[in-house]
C-alpha cells in the first residue's frame, strides 16, 4: 500500500502477518478461517496488494493477538 505524504512524498506499509502466523504456528487458511476471509486475502494483504479496512484489520490484529500498530508498519519511500 501507498499512502501520500507531505510533499508528495510516497510512504509504504508492510506487514508482520506472515511473522506472526508462523509465530502461532497458523496457515494463511487458518487466518482467513478465524477472521471470515478467503485465504487469497490474506495472501494479498501479506504482498501489499490489499489494504485492508480497518474492521479487517482489527480482527486480524486480535487473532494474532498484537494491536493495528503493530500489525502494519509505515516507513518513507
Amino acid at each position: 500500500m501507498v499512502l501520500w505524504k507531505e510533499r508528495r512524498t510516497l510512504a509504504t506499509m508492510r506487514t508482520r502477518i506472515k511473522e506472526l502466523r508462523a509465530r502461532y504456528d497458523l496457515t494463511q487458511e487458518d487466518l482467513a478461517k478465524k477472521v471470515g476471509v478467503r485465504r487469497e486475502t490474506i495472501l494479498f494483504i501479506e504482498k501489499g496488494n490489499y489494504n485492508p479496512s480497518l474492521m479487517l484489520a482489527h480482527e486480524i490484529a486480535k487473532a494474532l493477538q498484537t494491536t493495528i500498530d503493530d500489525l502494519f508498519i509505515f516507513e518513507d519511500a
